[in-house]
């Protein structure tokens, strides 16, 4: 299930030989977000990397898969994991979406950055009030450049907070059922013995 994302780094325009270039942070590590008062969650270094090396990603405005504006496999996009989060660098098409992301970077309309992504391995730690996902590791899907940096898609990240939830449920009637098969197995023993 793709679940969206949003950083508040707000994307620049950089502008030589007539090509024009955003550049921004999709996503930014060790950096912990509340996704709709349901969750904290958190990327971590290297999380991107096997989706880098293997995936082709694809940039869009605002998530529309019918406003794409680079792809990594053509090198208009590029794509980077460094010590801050994930880097990206998209050569704006002269197209009316590309000419109109420059304006409105240029403008300071365009807000931040996002990405699209599958989890394929993440930890959940209950012990607090609030529950804590950590990332390990994601399948990118696509980066967008968005009107509103901020973590609005809850009604995917409450399926994901649910699955958790549904996991450690099943995870402790799981634990259970060991114990008591264990007791048994104890006690069964102990008749043997005596």
């Amino acid at each position: 299930m793709m679940e969206r994302r949003a950083t508040p780094a707000t994307p620049e325009l950089r502008a030589a030989e007539g090509e024009k270039v955003a550049a921004g942070y999709a996503a930014l590590f060790n950096t912990k977000a509340e996704i709709g008062d349901l969750f904290i969650e958190r990327i971590m270094p290297g999380a991107f990397a096997e989706t880098l090396r293997s995936n082709d990603v694809i940039a869009l405005v605002n998530h529309d898969p019918g406003r794409v504006i680079g792809r990594k496999s053509v090198g208009t996009l590029r794509l980077q994991e460094d010590a801050k989060g994930l880097a990206v660098e998209i050569d704006l098409p002269d197209t009316t979406d590309g000419r109109d992301l420059a304006e409105q970077l240029r403008r300071g309309d365009i807000g931040g950055m996002s990405f699209g992504f599958d989890v394929i391995r993440d930890e959940w730690d209950w012990s607090g009030s609030v529950p804590v996902r950590t990332l390990h590791e994601i399948r990118l899907g696509e980066v967008s450049a968005v009107a509103f940096p901020a973590y609005e898609d809850t009604t995917l990240a409450l399926r994901s907070l649910e699955a958790a939830r549904s996991e450690r449920r099943q995870n402790n009637r799981d634990a259970a059922a060991r114990r008591v098969a264990r007791k048994a197995q104890a006690e069964a023993r102990f008749r043997r013995i005596a």
